[in-house]
């Protein structure tokens, strides 16, 4: 049997101190080994506290009788050694890039074109060191704006936002959406034995119309019934009574929004102080009142939010009511 020998109080108290504050794992890991095996532990033991092979053991015990506490530190040329060279981790990252929910594919290339045989935690570790991770993957328009017209609607929002910052208009930022009983629930902190269920189902459908500005101010109309363009006329009807400047919605080109019945009006806003600015197509990016969306939906709702259609409308009309104070957005 091997057994470390000869401690002094000293050698104990410092070990003891390393094993507490050593902000490395592995020399924690050594020192407390080093001090059991002082008070008799015997390496099968410790290979089964540490979980750790038999040669590890023996390696700490001869760094330690050969270099005392240096020994419990890694050195130039310890460690790990890499599978990869710089440049297989740029082709690895592109084969991720190709199949990018199948690393087992990655594998076969890996497999095939250098005879390396890998675990897809090898490939995990080469694709973090590149910035990659496990995210979700987003949802996009179904189509791209002209390029022409999306620059020129672009450079006049900017000229817009140029005069809201001397105060010479306000801008808001208007959009509709709704929210049932199919979560919106993507991750959430929870134990690996008791996941949290969030059940989905069919509901009913609580709509909102929002109108916001960069400064987290919201007006917002909520209905239970479908929001068409009626609906929006009369919304923004009602708030051309409580503008005191001139004020230009931003709204996308939804077919509420382009139909005759819609345009008709615009002259008769014009004369309340009340502009419509319509975004290029297929730029959602460019409307704020989007993240407000998905801030509620993903982030600000809780999953008990889902329990019943009373819970969520509650929930929601929570949100809406105190947005602003309770929850904001830095649309700087």
């Amino acid at each position: 049997m091997r057994y470390i020998k000869g401690l002094t109080k000293e050698t104990s108290w410092l070990l003891k101190r390393i094993y507490q504050q050593s902000k490395y794992y592995q020399v924690r890991a050594r020192a407390l080994a080093i001090q059991l095996s002082y008070e008799g532990y015997k390496i099968s033991e410790l290979m089964k506290i540490f979980k750790v092979s038999r040669n590890t053991i023996y390696n700490w015990l001869n760094n330690w009788e050969d270099s005392g506490l240096v020994g419990l530190y890694n050195h130039s040329g310890q460690g790990r050694k890499k599978i990869f060279n710089a440049q297989q981790q740029e082709i690895i990252q592109e084969w991720v890039k190709q199949t990018p929910k199948n690393l087992r594919l990655v594998q076969e290339k890996i497999k095939k074109q250098w005879g390396i045989t890998s675990s897809k935690e090898t490939i995990k570790r080469v694709i973090k060191i590149t910035k990659m991770g496990w995210y979700r993957i987003k949802r996009t328009v179904g189509g791209k704006p002209v390029p022409e017209f999306f620059t020129r609607k672009t450079q006049e929002l900017e000229k817009l936002i140029e005069l809201e910052r001397r105060g010479k208009i306000e801008i808001r930022y208007v959009d509709e959406t709704g929210f049932c009983l199919i979560p919106y629930i993507p991750y959430a902190w929870q134990s690996s034995q008791q996941k949290i269920e969030v059940k989905s189902r069919q509901s009913k459908r609580l709509n909102v119309l929002g109108f916001l500005t960069r400064q987290n101010e919201l007006e917002v109309y909520t209905f239970q019934d479908s929001i068409n363009s009626d609906v929006v006329i009369a919304c923004i009807d009602k708030f051309c009574e409580k503008i005191t400047k001139k004020t230009v919605l931003i709204m996308d080109n939804s077919s509420i929004h382009q139909n005759n019945f819609f345009w008709d009006k615009e002259a008769e806003w014009a004369t309340k102080g009340l502009e419509v600015f319509f975004l290029p197509t297929y730029s959602p990016q460019l409307n704020i009142i989007e993240i407000l969306w998905r801030f509620i939906k993903y982030q600000w709702l809780d999953a008990n939010a889902y329990e019943s259609y009373s819970a969520l409308v509650e929930a929601v009309e929570e949100i809406l009511i105190n947005f602003g104070t309770k929850y904001t957005i830095n649309f700087a």
